[in-house]
């Protein structure tokens, strides 16, 4: 069997999640030219930074460029805490009072998007003898977490009795702003903009403001205030297919098997459960040994797999486990050979967005879908 690559340390698995790190710095590197020196940069590596490793992901960008970052829970904040990053953390979405011990030990930013929030962390502050940073949600019409930009006068003079919340910061989020209509976003922006004046006549100034998601930094320039919050833009993706270009990117996700059986099937013969493919004439199937539960898309007859470069039709079923594919056409295919189920091998490229259609999904759950089980092998960087 040939063997282009090592396999992974620990427990040997002929499929794994391939990470370039060496692409990650470009990426940072190209995004942080295209922003004005004054604007910050943001990473959100919230979901294990979409699976493919928090911590190394933070340390890479951060040498290359990133100023923050931002998670959703507390546990992804406080494990990059462990492994030495020493730069501010985001809390995205809402906190509750068990969590707020763990904020201020781990030096952590929570956002504040509700008056009751805002008042219980305000007493948890005033008991520890301190001044907590936060950052004020703003709902500018996604209706998600936040304050409602509409009702400032109920919530702003509340705020305004929290003596002990340092509002070093406030954010909205865009609801749609990588699609070529940016009616809503610029109604959101109109919404914010609108809050940020009406805080300033209650005498709150948050210092740091900032609505950009990728698609807004791609797209909306007028938009990117303070700092911008980018996430899938760092690993390579676009957030759409219509959205601003930058000069080169590059992914940094590839999904690679190692081929583990091969069948040569008769006319008649069929493929996998429920026999959801049947063979026309003479065919060699190869086996890839990785499915559904490593995060493939549960499909039938649909996709492909790169092999020495050249397209390998999926055939049957997706099963938990293994995926088959048709190498008629690529006659010296062998088992060991590597194929490419997500990423480029040659000329060609399976793309985010390719299995992202065969799903019927967005491209954000494609990144983040991939299991623990596969291993991750890091290339370039310090590797």
């Amino acid at each position: 069997m040939s063997s282009p690559h090592p396999l992974p340390p620990g427990f040997p698995r002929p499929a794994w999640v391939e990470v370039d790190l060496d692409a990650l710095a470009r990426n940072v590197r190209q995004i942080r030219s295209d922003l004005p020196s004054h604007v910050q940069l943001l990473q959100v590596v919230k979901d294990n930074a979409y699976s493919l490793g928090a911590a190394k992901i933070a340390h890479i960008s951060l040498e290359n460029g990133v100023d923050e970052f931002a998670t959703f829970t507390v546990g992804e904040a406080v494990e990059l805490r462990n492994t030495g990053l020493i730069a501010p953390i985001l809390l995205l979405g809402e906190r509750i009072p068990e969590e707020f011990p763990w904020i201020k030990s781990h030096r952590l930013t929570p956002c504040v998007g509700s008056v009751e929030t805002a008042i219980a962390l305000d007493a948890y502050a005033r008991q520890q003898g301190l001044a907590m940073p936060v950052h004020l949600k703003i709902n500018s019409g996604m209706n998600r977490f936040g304050f409602c930009w509409r009702s400032l006068d109920d919530w702003a003079p509340q705020l305004t009795r929290c003596q002990h919340l340092q509002i070093s910061g406030a954010l909205t989020h865009f609801a749609q702003s990588d699609e070529l209509d940016k009616t809503f976003a610029r109604q959101q922006l109109a919404n914010f903009k609108q809050v940020l004046a009406q805080l300033h006549t209650w005498g709150i100034n948050p210092k740091t403001i900032h609505a950009c998601n990728s698609g807004g930094f791609l797209d909306l320039p007028e938009a990117h205030f303070d700092m911008v919050r980018v996430g899938i833009l760092v690993l390579g993706v676009y957030p759409s297919q219509v959205c601003r270009r930058l000069p080169k990117l590059d992914p940094v996700m590839s999904i690679k098997a190692r081929i583990t059986a091969i069948q040569n099937l008769q006319p008649g013969d069929t493929v996998g459960y429920g026999m959801r493919f049947r063979a026309e004439s003479t065919r060699r199937i190869a086996v890839l040994p990785l499915g559904y539960g490593d995060g493939f898309p549960r499909v039938r007859n649909e996709g492909r797999a790169l092999i020495h470069g050249l397209p390998a039709p999926l055939v049957g079923g997706v099963s938990m486990d293994a995926i088959t594919v048709d190498i008629t056409d690529i006659p010296h295919a062998q088992c060991g050979d590597e194929a490419v189920v997500l990423g480029r091998q040659g000329t060609q490229e399976v793309t985010v967005h390719e299995l992202a259609a065969l799903k019927r999904s967005v491209s954000y759950d494609i990144l983040a879908g991939w299991r623990n089980r596969l291993p991750r092998i890091y290339r370039g960087g310090s590797q």
